[in-house]
């Protein structure tokens, strides 16, 4: 089986301890010689700030490439535009272009007065400035405020098209999904690389809640799986052992890149890695 490429995604932290948490794992995955680092932006841009330190952190003292995620929500376009800057000034160029979930209470997404109207206009002038390089994420089931799929991959294309190079796709449970899903893309004239995005469940609760929250079906065989593990105390086995096949599924189909969301938690992403032939390449300086 050929051995995938790799990239990780974590979030910032906002305490000392997570600080630690944050660096244990880069720690923990940099030897896999990842694609990149990607590092959250919070719903409303709540985690500005946060998010330009960590990634600052990150590609500084570590050396290790870091995609920043950037969204629109709740500025205008000078200040969404500022924040770019700031990034590219830190040596971060690649930027995860996303509109991003409406602050906390707020059901529904509005613009700012002065900020961009969606994803594409911001993607648009990212990739005017030619300073990035521009990734953008993917459903590949319907968005919840898709019409339906179709709608769904034309807004990808059209976000791609305004020039993103690469889109990473939110998770989901069976390989069969993501291949229904790029066959679609294809036919829909989409050459550009679209990445799985994998999920190794480290609390099947908080995964199942966050999967119906986003529009991610839940199939009733993994939900009795995994009460099952739970009830044996197998569940991190269940996991590991579940999240790799479908890897190994993926990649035999001729996915070449696997992007995983890590939670800051990096032992059940890395043993998944390991079990695909990702095994440490390099290592990292300490970013302590």
């Amino acid at each position: 089986m050929p051995v995938p490429s790799v990239s990780f995604e974590v979030f910032p932290p906002r305490s000392i301890d997570a600080t630690f948490k944050l660096f244990e794992t880069a720690q923990a995955l940099a030897p896999l010689a990842p694609r990149f680092f990607s590092v959250t932006y919070g719903a409303g841009g709540t985690t500005r700030d946060l998010t330009h330190d960590a990634a600052w952190t990150l590609h500084h003292r570590s050396g290790l490439p870091v995609a920043a995620h950037l969204t629109c929500v709740g500025t205008s376009r000078d200040e969404t535009l500022a924040v770019a800057r700031r990034f590219a000034k830190a040596g971060v160029t690649d930027i995860v272009a996303l509109r991003g979930d409406p602050p906390a209470g707020d059901e529904s997404f509005t613009p700012h007065p002065h900020g961009f109207a969606n994803s594409v206009e911001l993607i648009e002038a990212l990739a005017t400035t030619g300073q990035f390089t521009l990734r953008v994420g993917a459903y590949p089931e319907r968005h919840p405020e898709a019409k339906d799929q179709k709608a769904n991959i034309d807004w990808l294309k059209a976000k791609l098209d305004a020039g993103a190079a690469e889109a990473i796709t939110q998770f989901f449970f069976e390989a069969e999904t993501f291949l229904r899903f790029r066959d679609a893309c294809a036919d829909a004239g989409i050459t550009a690389p679209i990445v799985p995005g994998i999920l190794p469940v480290t609390n099947w609760t908080s995964a199942r809640k966050f999967a119906l929250r986003c529009g991610t079906t839940v199939p009733a065989w993994l939900d009795q799986a995994f009460e099952t593990a739970i009830r044996d105390d197998r569940h991190d086995l269940f996991a590991t052992a579940l999240c790799t096949e479908m890897c190994s599924d993926l990649v035999d189909e001729g996915v070449e890149s696997l992007h995983f969301y890590t939670l800051n938690r990096p032992e059940l992403t890395r043993n998944v890695c390991h079990a695909l032939g990702v095994t440490p390449a390099v290592a990292v300086r300490n970013v302590a």
